[in-house]
């Protein structure tokens, strides 16, 4: 892990604790409202763990944000321009995706992702983490498969685009051997 990448998880357990304590929430109530174990936020909220994709957007979506609103947050930008250099990356540490938050502002209905799923990699989120949002996905590189939970399974190749149906558990996998890369485009309904 990078210095950038430590710096970014330590600013993402202050906000976690930040969000929680401004509304006068105990562990347990977090707990309680995101499903994330209290052990597990005691320790993401000192630093002493780093979440996954699947913990954030639990935890975000327990404090009524998207993902891209918990890291803005936890970055505290909010410019008109987003300069490359300063885009928050992320990574997950269990499916060892790459996340670049490229453009999000809370006064702005648009955000904007860049994902880079390395090769074999899956990760599935679920339906809570986009109940109010509208999403599409277009791959650069590489493919991906998307599967709506108990819905339909998509293949995607570089140049397709994905609007996402109905809110759902979301499964996106790299099954092949090179890196996938795919952005999301996220507006708020």
């Amino acid at each position: 892990m990078s210095d950038t990448e430590i710096a970014a998880e330590a600013r993402i357990a202050r906000r976690i604790r930040f969000e929680r304590e401004v509304r006068s929430w105990s562990l347990a109530d977090l707990a309680e409202a995101s499903g994330v174990g209290k052990a597990t936020i005691s320790k993401i909220e000192r630093a002493e763990m780093s979440p996954t994709a699947v913990t954030l957007l639990k935890l975000a979506t327990a404090f009524d944000l998207t993902l891209a609103g918990l890291l803005l947050r936890a970055e505290g930008a909010g410019e008109r321009i987003s300069r490359a250099a300063d885009q928050p990356l992320w990574r997950d540490p269990e499916s060892g995706y790459l996340r670049r938050q490229i453009f999000a502002r809370p006064d702005f209905p648009l955000e904007l992702v860049r994902v880079e799923m390395p090769p074999h990699a899956r990760v599935t989120l679920p339906a809570a983490s986009h109940v109010r949002l509208r999403q599409l996905l277009m791959v650069e590189t590489g493919a991906l498969v998307l599967t709506e939970v108990g819905v339909q399974r998509h293949e995607l190749r570089a140049g397709d685009c994905l609007a996402f149906g109905p809110p759902t558990d979301v499964t996106f996998a790299n099954e092949g051997d090179e890196v996938c890369v795919y952005v999301v485009f996220l507006m708020r309904s």
